[in-house]
């Protein structure tokens, strides 16, 4: 199903075509069957590209806000999104189109004595407490 560019596309159909195999199917469902996979992540991709409350996503365009968000709960957690960022990154990867430099950074950030557990070694809080009479 191709869908007509708008406003509220975020994926071209070469990327939807590399993304869909990679997301759950229909096969062996007993329950109500996914319904167009690609409006609800259409839905998800846009919902976080404009940074617009879940209950904002334009109905007309992706259906009900709740299916979309469901949706994505589900993915995140049956690992379907890690599944997918493994699978886009490794083809990336292969084609080398990443560079993997990593930066480390030695800086030391220093909290005041009171915002630790420990105590100083100058604080003795053990031993006998002696009677002031």
């Amino acid at each position: 199903m191709a869908m007509t560019t708008s406003r509220y596309q975020v994926f071209t159909d070469e990327q939807w075509a590399r993304v869909e195999p990679l997301l759950p199917s229909n096969a062996g469902k007993r329950a109500h069957p996914f319904g167009e996979h690609r409006r609800i992540v259409e839905g998800i991709a846009y919902r976080y590209r404009t940074g617009i409350p879940w209950r904002d996503l334009p109905r007309e365009v992706f259906g009900p806000w709740q299916t979309v968000w469901k949706r994505h709960r589900r993915y995140a957690q049956d690992g379907t999104w890690d599944r997918v960022l493994a699978a886009i990154l490794a083809d990336a990867d292969a084609q080398g189109k990443i560079d993997w430099t990593v930066a480390v950074d030695a800086t030391i950030n220093r909290a005041h004595q009171h915002a630790t557990n420990t105590k100083r070694p100058d604080q003795d809080t053990g031993g006998i407490i002696e009677l002031q009479e």
